[in-house]
């Protein structure tokens, strides 16, 4: 779905998606950083532009890229599954270019993610979920602040048609003043420490 969120801070930026980063991003990609997508690795720049496009037709999903201050592409994460009426959002179709990896780039993109989620469009509960094999996923999530919710097994298509299952979390209306004070403290130190 298009959109005109832009949020920015703690050094990074997260703006609408287009079909004008799709070289970009699908040069950060891989087969191993791929694994766990339900839609195939797009190989080339084309490739990965007919998946923005989709991304961009598909109802209640906000698509990011998300940049650094400078304007380098560094990956992509979404809102999805968005409900006004029951309050509730998704994020996730998150991944990031390996150099970006432990650094402050997942932490900062949830801190403005979830910051709009509660405080901007007013849900009571954010879902996160991955690949129940990710577990260096499933790790970082919880690192977040997110709570485990459990397992659905069978839940996602590979696209070699393997089915797998799918570890959810969330946090809730209540909790976020907590994640928020966490996530601020984490950012705080890792602004301290290093550039990235």
């Amino acid at each position: 779905m298009r959109h005109e969120i832009h949020l920015a801070g703690y050094g990074i930026r997260l703006e609408p998606v287009t079909t004008a980063h799709a070289e970009a991003l699908q040069a950060l990609t891989d087969d191993a950083l791929w694994a766990g997508m339900t839609s195939p690795r797009p190989l080339d720049a084309d490739a990965y532009a007919a998946h923005i496009d989709a991304q961009l037709q598909a109802p209640g999903t906000f698509a990011f890229v998300l940049l650094g201050d400078d304007g380098t592409v560094r990956g992509t994460t979404s809102f999805y599954e968005y409900s006004a009426a029951q309050r509730r959002i998704e994020v996730g179709s998150t991944w990031y270019g390996r150099e970006f990896w432990g650094g402050r780039t997942n932490p900062a993109a949830k801190r403005l993610l979830f910051g709009h989620a509660f405080d901007e469009l007013g849900v009571a509960r954010v879902a996160l979920r991955c690949d129940a094999r990710n577990t260096r996923s499933a790790a970082a999530i919880q690192r977040l602040g997110a709570v485990p919710e459990g397992v659905l097994r069978s839940h996602r298509s590979s696209p070699d048609g393997s089915r797998g299952d799918t570890a959810y979390f969330s946090v809730l209306e209540a909790e976020w003043p907590d994640v928020r004070r966490g996530l601020d403290e984490r950012l705080g130190e890792l602004l301290d420490e290093r550039p990235a």
